[in-house]
C-alpha cells in the first residue's frame, strides 16, 4: 500500500477521520483503502452507507460527529491525546508499517513514543530466571536511551514494564487507554502514567479487551518498535505473534535461549531455529540494532502532502463484486489467488473486497479473504 502521508487536514476532515476509524467492519486495512479511493476522509465516510448495501444489505451508519466529539472530550479531560496516522507527531516507526492503526489514544507522555524503543514481551508465567533477565536487560537498555515498550500483560511485560519506569515505558493496552487489564497490574498502570511513561491503544475508551483485540495490540507494539525481544513463551505464546509482526515489517526479531527442558523456552528456541537473533545483553540488543538506531537518529521530518487519488471506474468494481462472491467460500482465499482468478486489477479488487466487508458479507482473515455467508 502506499506511504501514510503527513497531512494537514482541516477541522471537518478530522471528525471525519474518527468516526470513520471507529465505524463497525472499518479496520485498519479498509479504512485507507476508503481513504485511497475517495481522496479525503470526509468523502470516505459519506460514501460508506451506499458501499455497505452490496447484496442487499442494510445500511452501515458511522457515529454520530456528537459521539465522535464526547470520545475526543473525554480523552481531554483525563488528560490525554488522539493521534492520528496523518499527523507530524504519530510515531514515524509505526506509520511506515502496513495499514497502521488510523488512530492512537495516549495517556501520559505523548512525546515518547516517537523515542527510539525496543519491546521486550514473553510469558506471563515467567521464571525467575526470566523476570530476572528481564529487568536487567530493561534496566540496561534504558540507561542507554532505549524506551522500553510492551503489553502491560503479567510476567514478563510487567518485569519490563517495572525496571524501565525511571528511564521510560510505554505500555500498549488491548482494550481501552482507561480500561485497567489485567487487574493485578493497577499499580503498574498508575506507576506508568506518573512516571513520565505512556499508555497506548488503538481502541476507543471504555472498552474491554477482547480475544481479537489483543493481535492489533500485538502489531502496534511490533510496529512501534526498531526491534522485538522475546524472553521465555510457548510455541502457542502471543509473543510469537508479536514477532511475527515484527519480522513480516522487517524489525529486528531477538531472542533469549532457553532451557529444551521448559516448556517456556520453545517458542523463543524456536524463534532462534528461523532465524532471529540470539540475545543474552544489552549490548547483543545494541550491536544487533546498530544500523538501525543510527538510520532512526538521522531521519528527517516529514513534509505535510495531500494523499493521492485513485481513480475507479464502479460498473467495473460491481462486475468484480459478483465474480467475488462466486470464488470465495468459508475457507479463506489468497488475495494474489483472486486477482490471478479475475483478471481484474489489485486496486479494483481491493476496492471490490472493501464494499463486501463494509456489507458484512466476507471478511479478511490472516490466510486471506473468506465469505462469511453463503
Amino acid at each position: 500500500m502506499p506511504a501514510i502521508l503527513v497531512t494537514d487536514y482541516s477541522q471537518t476532515d478530522r471528525e471525519a477521520w474518527l468516526r470513520l476509524s471507529r465505524t463497525r467492519r472499518v479496520g485498519p486495512i479498509t479504512f485507507y483503502k476508503l481513504l485511497e479511493r475517495f481522496g479525503t476522509p470526509s468523502e470516505a465516510l459519506a460514501a460508506v452507507p451506499k458501499l455497505s448495501t452490496r447484496g442487499g444489505r442494510d445500511p452501515l451508519r458511522p457515529p454520530s460527529r456528537d459521539k465522535a466529539l464526547q470520545e475526543r472530550e473525554a480523552v481531554h479531560k483525563l488528560g490525554g491525546h488522539m493521534l492520528f496516522s496523518c499527523d507530524a507527531r504519530y510515531p514515524e516507526t509505526l506509520r511506515q508499517t502496513p495499514d497502521p492503526a488510523p488512530v492512537l489514544t495516549v495517556l501520559g507522555n505523548a512525546d515518547l513514543l516517537g523515542s527510539q524503543q525496543v519491546a521486550i514481551v514473553g510469558s506471563r508465567n515467567a521464571s525467575a530466571n526470566g523476570l530476572r533477565m528481564t529487568t536487567g536487560l530493561s534496566t540496561d537498555l534504558g540507561q542507554q536511551g532505549i524506551t522500553i515498550t510492551s503489553g502491560m500483560a503479567r510476567g514478563i511485560d510487567a518485569a519490563a514494564h517495572k525496571a524501565a519506569l525511571s528511564s521510560g515505558t510505554i505500555a500498549v493496552v488491548a482494550g481501552g487507554v482507561d480500561v485497567i487489564y489485567p487487574a493485578e497490574n493497577e499499580d503498574l498502570y498508575f506507576s506508568i502514567k506518573g512516571s513520565d511513561g505512556a499508555i497506548v491503544s488503538e481502541m476507543p475508551l471504555a472498552l474491554k479487551p477482547i480475544a481479537q483485540s489483543f493481535p492489533r495490540r500485538n502489531r502496534v507494539i511490533a510496529g512501534l518498535s526498531l526491534g522485538t525481544i522475546v524472553i521465555e513463551a510457548s510455541l502457542r505464546s502471543g509473543s510469537l505473534i508479536t514477532a511475527r509482526f515484527a519480522n513480516d515489517i522487517g524489525r529486528e526479531v531477538m531472542a533469549v535461549p532457553g532451557s529444551p527442558l521448559d516448556s517456556r523456552a520453545a517458542g523463543t528456541n524456536h524463534l532462534l531455529r528461523e532465524g532471529a537473533t540470539l540475545i543474552t545483553t544489552a549490548d547483543d540488543v545494541l550491536e544487533a540494532l546498530r544500523a538501525t538506531l543510527e538510520f532512526t537518529a538521522s531521519e528527517d521530518e516529514r513534509q505535510f502532502e495531500p494523499p493521492a487519488v485513485i481513480q475507479f471506474d464502479e460498473d467495473e468494481i460491481e462486475e468484480v463484486c459478483s465474480q467475488l462472491l462466486q470464488l470465495l467460500s468459508p475457507v479463506p482465499t489468497d488475495i494474489d489467488e483472486l486477482i490471478r482468478l479475475t483478471g481484474a486489477p489489485p486496486h479494483v479488487i481491493q476496492a471490490a473486497l472493501v464494499e463486501l466487508e463494509l456489507s458484512g458479507l466476507v471478511d479478511r482473515v490472516a490466510a486471506g479473504v473468506a465469505l462469511l455467508y453463503e
